[in-house]
């Protein structure tokens, strides 16, 4: 069984079709959507390529569909910063009534036997929490309360857009990386697991892509074509943010 693992697209269709491309040449049997599909500048247009594929997928929910939903239920999403707000509106008014009932049939964890790997629990940042920052720096003295409990070989996570593959407790944990808001070198991360895991990220042309943003109505979509596309911050200077958020 080969399966791919792909995360945090937040609505950059050109990254998540050029992602699907590789793919596609891997010979997956399934993929797993690891959550934050949104917000982003392309929500509805993701939303709809990912169900014309015709690859058996999997889905599980991040912190981005949850602020989404609450949303499109009247409620005002609290725990998301206030200069972020603008996007949660924005993106829940791209969205119709079909795509809410997919976003909210989402699951939090998803448990898969893979040969020779074992069980793998995926979740979209920790098995206890979708908004929990770790990173490969984080001391796993801290992180064991995380993934107590867990009853598997390996864990599968996203969230902080940095592709690692560590130990934790006895656990093997790896991020998938982000296929549309990358820290780090541009390109579409995403993983490959088969019967080993395998860190990939596929090139596409970031020019047309930036360009493509552009033209969306996204509130942001200056700032997302040349920050999240053309050149994401670093994983360093990212890193250095997230060690004064870790485990919130």
């Amino acid at each position: 069984m080969r399966i791919a693992a792909i995360y945090d697209i937040h609505g950059n269709l050109p990254a998540l079709e050029a992602a699907f491309e590789d793919i596609s040449e891997a010979g997956v049997d399934q993929v797993v959507v690891g959550g934050d599909v949104l917000p982003g500048p392309m929500p509805r247009e993701t939303i709809a390529f990912l169900r014309n594929l015709t690859l058996p997928l999997q889905f599980i929910s991040g912190n981005g569909e949850a602020a989404v939903l609450e949303q499109l239920a009247g409620r005002e999403p609290v725990a998301v910063p206030e200069q972020f707000r603008p996007i949660i509106h924005w993106t829940a008014e791209q969205l119709d009534p079909e795509d809410q009932q997919l976003l909210a049939s989402w699951v939090k964890t998803l448990r898969i036997e893979i040969p020779k790997l074992g069980a793998v629990l995926f979740c979209h940042a920790t098995p206890r929490s979708d908004t929990e920052i770790f990173t490969r720096a984080t001391a796993e003295e801290g992180l064991l309360p995380a993934f107590a409990g867990v009853d598997a070989a390996i864990v599968v996570c996203g969230h902080t857009h940095m592709q690692f593959d560590r130990m934790v407790g006895g656990i093997r944990v790896v991020n998938a990386g982000s296929v549309g808001m990358p820290f780090g070198e541009p390109g579409a991360y995403w993983l490959l697991l088969e019967p080993d895991i395998q860190l990939r990220r596929t090139a596409y042309d970031l020019s047309m892509a930036a360009e493509r943003i552009r033209k969306t109505s996204y509130p942001q979509a200056a700032e997302f074509a040349a920050h999240n596309i053309m050149q994401p911050p670093s994983e360093e200077k990212v890193l250095e943010l997230f060690s004064r958020a870790e485990l919130r």
